[in-house]
């Protein structure tokens, strides 16, 4: 009879710790649809990005000491940054660029899709 009893305990702590529920939110998280690309524009999109990301570095006070001689605080800066490709290899973290933010995060999926619809719509001053 002991014996069963035993069984029977070592049975019920196995399934009920065997047992095993995924979270489905965190094995398949919805990927957020609120990226508005639509409305892309350098003064509501670009530069509030550009802003909190890279002007500890980039701003024109900072650029000489920790930014490498890049300034991204204006718009004709920028433009240059972007037509040389420069500005989206760093924030991509591609292969021969430095990955910016150096030392942070990268930028969001969202926040590059914007950069890149920017681009792709001509960099207007907008």
């Amino acid at each position: 009879m002991k014996q069963i009893q035993k069984t029977t305990i070592i049975l019920f702590i196995l399934f009920t710790t065997g047992c095993y529920y995924d979270n489905e939110e965190k094995l398949y998280p919805v990927i957020s649809t609120d990226c508005n690309l639509a409305e892309v524009t350098f003064s509501g999109t670009i530069k509030p990005i550009l802003q909190a990301a890279c002007f500890t570095c980039h701003s024109n006070s900072n650029y000489l000491n920790s930014g490498g001689g890049i300034k991204l605080e204006n718009y004709a800066d920028i433009k240059i940054m972007t037509g040389n490709g420069k500005l989206m290899g760093a924030v991509k973290h591609e292969n021969g660029y430095i990955p910016m933010p150096q030392g942070g995060g990268k930028l969001t999926a969202c926040e590059i899709n914007q950069l890149q619809k920017w681009i792709d719509n001509g960099t207007l001053n907008n």
